[in-house]
């Protein structure tokens, strides 16, 4: 039987728009909308008797980034759940403490990384992880460390390098902030979707409005030696948004997440919204609550390391 859910937009851009429309086809009513006028409404007695009355089941946030720890925490501290697109907020500790608040009020916070739903990017990492823990002799992704197979070896450090390439043309939206919490941590959240943020380690980053360079180490853990270099560009001639994989002398490949027309265009993946709304609307029934809290985590630490903060 499917759960009928009250929400509240903020931000009615090209992206509040989208996150609305493909809410609404699953039932979900938006009993107010507010866009450049929000931060009043929220700042007024208004607003403490409308979520009275009304009281909402979550709020989605598509408003510039440097609003969302703003909206955020004000729902947060209300115990309303939170669906808000990436960033998480502009820096570390403001993205940090949001966690923290939604773990306090034991509410949802789910942060809008559609790439992670990505139904190519899903695939991919299954079976490279796959091949991953072949290579080390790791039996399955939760085994440990110390759990490897004698008849596979171990090569120390690993010889795998990942490049993670993303890449469009000048856009006006989104220039409330830079290259790095605008795209880049579409990429580093995939990363940390397969490896542990606390054996990563920054290597090097440049980074300029437009332009970001950035290589990680895996320094611990079961895949050490591992590097991955990501480059960022929202003022390219091309549109590139792809992964590849090379062992060296062994094997390398390139996959990409996007798909073109006949054209040349690129062409969205529907799925990787509609997927992400599917599993917030599980987490606000009760389900996959430890996977939400991870995820949620992971774009705090995106936004640790797009600030160089890793």
């Amino acid at each position: 039987m499917q759960r009928s859910y009250k929400a509240i937009l903020i931000g009615n851009g090209t992206m509040g728009k989208r996150h609305r429309g493909r809410f609404e086809n699953s039932g979900v009513a938006f009993s107010l909308v507010l866009d450049t006028e929000a931060t009043q409404w929220i700042s007024s007695n208004e607003a403490e008797k409308f979520l009275a009355e009304t009281r909402p089941s979550f709020v989605v946030i598509a408003s510039p980034a440097c609003t969302h720890y703003e909206y955020a925490k004000f729902f947060l501290t209300r115990g309303i759940a939170v669906f808000v697109e990436k960033p998480l907020a502009i820096s570390g500790a403001d993205a940090f403490e949001l966690i923290h608040l939604a773990e306090q009020m034991g509410t949802t916070l789910f942060v809008a990384q559609s790439e992670c739903f990505n139904p190519l990017f899903l695939t991919f990492r299954k079976h490279f992880m796959a091949e991953l823990r072949n290579a080390v002799g790791l039996a399955s992704e939760n085994s440990s460390p110390l759990q490897k197979s004698s008849t596979l070896p171990l090569p120390n450090p690993l010889s795998l390098h990942l490049e993670f390439c993303r890449e469009h043309g000048y856009t006006k939206r989104c220039r409330d902030v830079g290259v790095a919490l605008d795209i880049l941590v579409h990429d580093l959240s995939l990363f940390l979707t397969m490896f542990r943020y606390e054996d990563v380690k920054v290597v090097n980053y440049k980074q300029s409005n437009d332009k970001a360079e950035m290589v990680l180490q895996l320094a611990d853990g079961p895949y050490a030696g591992v590097t991955a270099n990501f480059i960022a560009d929202r003022n390219s001639p091309r549109d590139v948004r792809t992964i590849s994989v090379d062992y060296g002398q062994t094997s390398s490949y390139t996959i990409s997440l996007a798909t073109y027309t006949s054209e040349g265009d690129l062409a969205h993946i529907p799925d990787s919204l509609e997927n992400e709304h599917r599993f917030f609307l599980k987490l606000l029934a009760g389900a996959c609550g430890d996977w939400g809290k991870r995820l949620a985590r992971t774009a705090a630490q995106t936004v640790k390391l797009a600030n160089g903060d890793g």
